[in-house]
């Protein structure tokens, strides 16, 4: 690469590092990172796989690009959090921190700029999360499946800037799927599929 020429990130795998008690969060994220075609990695603790946490774990994060942290008040105190960031920090991971409102930043990352939450604004957060990882990397496909024949399919993901619009309107985005012809609303956020238009609490 010439020098002066824009650095773009290559990330396809994202590891989600979590409280026990907070993988449905985790999960809800991953699901949304998945419809824009990003692998994710969690220590999903209800699975009892042949091979232990603490390798499920170290192959997780050396085989991503990017490490987000999910800092609720019981991640952000949370010992096996903390070993797992400092993991990413040793090879030199990008770490995004999400920290939710009343937590506060773990040492090793107290330093980073992190995508604030509460409970009930999550989705907020991973819309933001979403459009980091856009500005960083080349995101090209989105995976949704239709509410109405729950068929999946393959579009080219919206443009960010009619994600934004969308945002500001506090509406959906639309889709047609291609086996029913059936019209699919999406949450600008999370790309998450709805059977009925509406409209959206505003909070970007």
């Amino acid at each position: 690469m010439r020098m002066g020429a824009l650095v773009e990130w290559m990330i396809s795998r994202v590891y989600i590092s979590h409280h026990r008690d907070d993988e449905p969060l985790a999960l809800r994220l991953a699901r949304a990172l998945e419809r824009v075609g990003l692998e994710s990695y969690a220590a999903l603790y209800s699975l009892s796989p042949a091979i232990s946490l603490a390798e499920r774990v170290s192959f997780g994060v050396r085989n991503s690009e990017c490490f987000v942290a999910l800092l609720t008040e019981r991640g952000a105190k949370s010992a096996d959090v903390g070993q797992e960031i400092g993991l990413a920090r040793g090879i030199d991971l990008l770490i995004i921190p999400l920290l939710e409102e009343g937590a506060t930043l773990p040492f090793l990352v107290e330093r980073l700029l992190p995508i604030a939450f509460s409970g009930d604004r999550f989705d907020d957060c991973i819309g933001l999360l979403i459009k980091i990882i856009r500005d960083l990397c080349r995101l090209e496909w989105l995976k949704v499946a239709c509410p109405k024949c729950g068929e999946e399919m393959t579009q080219y993901l919206t443009p960010q800037y009619e994600v934004d619009s969308a945002l500001q309107k506090g509406s959906c985005l639309e889709t047609v799927c291609s086996y029913c012809q059936n019209k699919i609303y999406l949450d600008p956020r999370t790309f998450a599929p709805r059977q009925e238009k509406e409209k959206l609490k505003k909070g970007f």
